[in-house]
């Protein structure tokens, strides 16, 4: 393996510490980029850190001055506003330095959950009906959707906004649902027909010729018999709450191995037809009649050592480090300007 100069690009206040004793290195918040740079430092990399919040200047002196082989992307957004990494990456690309992750166009295509759901059901990818309400605009239940419905921003990840309240049963709860995202995430509304099942994931690691890792499955077994099964802030983010409820992920069983394979085989398509690259998630919802619907793409996912991206990459005997590895050897083959 050739060594290389990496510069991990993350924001400012998610910047590992030099010395972490005292710390809990398993519920930090910087528990993703430390986990990236400490292993590539342990497999002989030269790891540079650069944490940012509103200045590219910062990153082409840093560049021009570092020359690195290739920026380790960990941004999530840029001036706190979600989506503006897609332009960190366009200009990543001006400066012709490779770059772990996504391309801009997928991230663009992805994030917006009504723009790649209408290029997903135009493929005849199984979709949940849905309809965006923006902000300001009053809601008008269009009458192919019926409840139970789920409210969710249009463009925030990480289940932002989702708890037990945002799957609602009658036009005033959806009401009140559609005005909370509107003033407490900020963003506009997705509001999307609710799929009663499981939580599945599926990983993607590639841009031309794809690995496609085991299908993963997020157990909500043991909430409450009247609270609904899905992903939300305190189901993802709260250990406390994980502990509480058991929850806890791994590869799916008890599906049919036909089903599992048709799930890999639209996750693929997925990943192509949203022009993705680098590395992704895939998130479905399965029902008990073998039904299953993609909820939404995820471009750079979580990939913290022990979550689910890297957990599945391990079943299929790619480790922790390996995993890494391809990561950047994926970055270093992405060729922006063979791109259509």
């Amino acid at each position: 393996m050739k060594t290389l100069r990496v510069l991990a690009l993350m924001h400012d206040y998610m910047v590992p510490p030099r010395d972490t004793s005292g710390h809990d290195l398993g519920t930090v918040n910087w528990k993703t980029e430390y986990d990236v740079t400490s292993t590539l430092e342990e497999m002989g990399h030269t790891l540079l850190q650069l944490g940012i919040k509103d200045d590219l200047g910062v990153i082409r002196k840093t560049i021009e001055e570092e020359k690195p082989h290739i920026v380790f992307n960990l941004l999530e957004h840029f001036y706190e506003v979600s989506g503006f990494d897609a332009h960190v990456v366009s200009y990543l690309e001006l400066l012709r330095v490779p770059y772990t992750g996504c391309n801009p166009r997928g991230l663009i295509l992805a994030r917006d959950k009504s723009i790649s759901k209408t290029l997903l059901a135009s493929h005849r990818i199984p979709v949940p009906a849905f309809a965006v309400v923006p902000v300001g605009r009053k809601v008008r239940r269009p009458k192919h959707l019926v409840f139970p419905l789920i409210v969710k921003s249009l463009t925030q990840d990480a289940s932002i906004g989702i708890s037990q309240a945002s799957v609602v049963e009658d036009d005033e709860k959806l009401r009140e649902r559609v005005t909370f995202i509107h003033d407490s995430v900020g963003t506009d509304a997705l509001v999307e027909q609710f799929i009663e099942g499981r939580e599945l994931y599926v990983g993607i690691l590639g841009n031309v010729r794809l690995t496609v890792f085991p299908v993963w499955e997020l157990r909500l077994g043991a909430m409450p018999d009247d609270a609904h099964r899905i992903a939300t802030e305190r189901v993802k983010w709260s250990p406390k709450y994980q502990k509480k409820y058991r929850i806890r992920s791994g590869e799916v069983h008890d599906v049919p191995a036909a089903t599992v394979d048709r799930i890999r085989h639209v996750c693929r398509r997925v990943y192509r037809i949203l022009s993705m690259s680098g590395y992704g998630r895939i998130d479905l919802r399965l029902g008990a009649d073998g039904r299953f619907w993609v909820i939404e793409a995820n471009p750079n996912p979580q990939i913290a050592f022990g979550e689910d991206f890297a957990d599945s990459a391990e079943l299929a005997g790619v480790s922790y480090p390996d995993l890494l590895q391809r990561i950047i050897n994926t970055g270093l083959r992405w060729r922006p300007e063979r791109q259509g």
